[in-house]
């Protein structure tokens, strides 16, 4: 079942942060490494790959971290308000 910030009756737990965080990682390698090795590269890197790979990693990690938390405060509002 897919977690949303549908109301419902029973209490959904909270979405883990660092699990968030972990699968962006994860993501972000896989971007990095498509945009480094795909079809559509440049003919020269704009930066160092390793640079370019750890810059991905941390950007998608962050960007899901944040996502996780902003669902969680989300749903504690809404949880509240009811």
């Amino acid at each position: 079942m897919l977690p949303s910030l549908f109301a419902s009756e029973e209490n959904s737990p909270p979405w883990s942060v660092p699990r968030a965080a972990l699968y962006g990682a994860a993501l972000g390698l896989v971007a990095a490494f498509v945009k480094i090795f795909g079809p559509f590269r440049g003919a020269e890197p704009a930066l160092a790959p390793a640079l370019e790979i750890g810059l991905a990693v941390l950007a998608f990690a962050l960007l899901c971290a944040g996502a996780a938390l902003l669902r969680n405060r989300l749903a504690r509002r809404l949880r509240d308000m009811n």
